[in-house]
């Protein structure tokens, strides 16, 4: 009520991105008492055991996660953690800084809850998000941070594998588990990588260098994931599936930002005022829920999805986990929802779950409706 009331209208009344830099700054200074934290803790998290779960490997206390997009720089992973996400994954980080496109970049459209972005990976780069991490204390052992990396602007395409390689190789010891961001409409050329042959060569050499690293830690590789756009052509989305039978991914996560503007409720001058970007948001929930589908049926559930795009409700992420997502994240569903959003999610999934029969959220995925 606070938040639909009050906060949002304010927040909402400011520039997309000053809103989003001012409202975390507040929320990073109101938790810096250990004890503000633990409470916010309290009140936010769910503890209903047919939440948690287990997937590629990791143990996640509920199915719900923020994605990549929020926290670009690392900056606010216990903060976040503390409202109740399963896992926060940060990012996008990309192996050089870069300052990303020019601003205004980041655009609301109520009407259709959604937002329009041309972000460009803005961020600190490799380097500076392993500083951050180094001396980022874990306000708990269970929360799970997954790193989101991509490739710097002013790197070639050709010479992208070796960059993403960088990022990865100076993350490796903070991250439970990576995704390969190669689906961003924001960075010129990116989204060719989505391509068989350079798609293959890229996650081929990630996942040698996850070994090497691993016998050097003496740890076990980290689960590395790939992250797809919604407006991956049927080709494409076909070469995808073959890639994630052919070598060990441990999941997919689907699905980026489109670059479609179909159906909206904003007018087409606002619209096409606004300019280029990725739309997120409600339009999203039908398209990524069908990828997610597709993906699911095609590989036979042996691969674990993420389901992202258009998750605004707890309905909208149960019916993403009866389409065969093992986990969900949301972004933009938490702009318009606030910081209840995610305690609100997992109360709707878990009384799913007990009206179902289900005794897991791994029982259920894939049920279908």
């Amino acid at each position: 009520m606070l938040w639909d009331k009050i906060a949002r209208p304010l927040l909402f009344k400011l520039p997309a991105e000053k809103a989003h830099y001012l409202s975390m700054g507040a929320f990073d200074y109101l938790l810096a008492p250990k004890l503000i934290a633990n409470k916010f803790r309290s009140r936010y998290q769910v503890n209903d055991p047919t939440l948690a779960t287990t997937v590629f490997g990791l143990d996640f206390k509920n199915p719900i996660g923020l994605a990549a997009g929020f926290d670009k720089d690392a900056r606010w992973f216990p903060e976040l953690a503390a409202l109740g996400f399963g896992h926060v994954e940060v990012g996008t980080i990309t192996g050089q800084g870069q300052t990303g496109n020019p601003k205004p970049r980041l655009f609301r459209l109520p009407k259709d809850k959604a937002i329009i972005n041309r972000m460009g990976f803005n961020n600190d780069g490799a380097d500076g998000a392993a500083a951050r991490l180094a001396r980022t204390a874990r306000s708990s052992p269970d929360d799970v941070l997954g790193v989101n990396i991509g490739k710097t602007k002013v790197v070639p395409v050709e010479e992208a594998d070796q960059d993403y390689l960088f990022s990865f190789e100076r993350l490796f010891a903070y991250a439970d588990y990576f995704t390969v961001n190669v689906s961003s409409p924001n960075t010129p050329g990116l989204r060719k990588l989505q391509n068989k042959e350079p798609l293959m060569r890229l996650l081929s050499s990630i996942l040698e260098l996850n070994q090497r690293l691993a016998a050097d830690h003496e740890v076990d590789p980290k689960p590395v994931l790939l992250k797809i756009a919604p407006d991956v052509t049927d080709e494409q989305l076909a070469d995808i599936i073959s890639i994630l039978r052919e070598i060990d991914m441990a999941g997919i996560i689907a699905t980026n930002t489109t670059l479609s503007r179909a159906d909206l409720k904003t007018s087409d001058s606002e619209v096409e005022s606004i300019g280029a970007g990725g739309l997120s948001g409600a339009p999203l929930t039908v398209r990524s829920r069908q990828v997610v589908k597709q993906l699911h049926d095609e590989l036979k559930g042996q691969v674990p999805i993420i389901g992202v795009g258009g998750v605004m409700s707890g309905e909208d992420a149960w019916q993403m986990i009866l389409s065969g997502a093992s986990l969900v994240q949301v972004y933009t569903g938490f702009i318009y929802g606030g910081p209840g959003m995610v305690r609100d999610m997992n109360r709707h999934i878990a009384s799913k779950l007990k009206s179902r029969g289900f005794k897991s959220v791994a029982e259920a995925v894939g049920a279908g409706e």
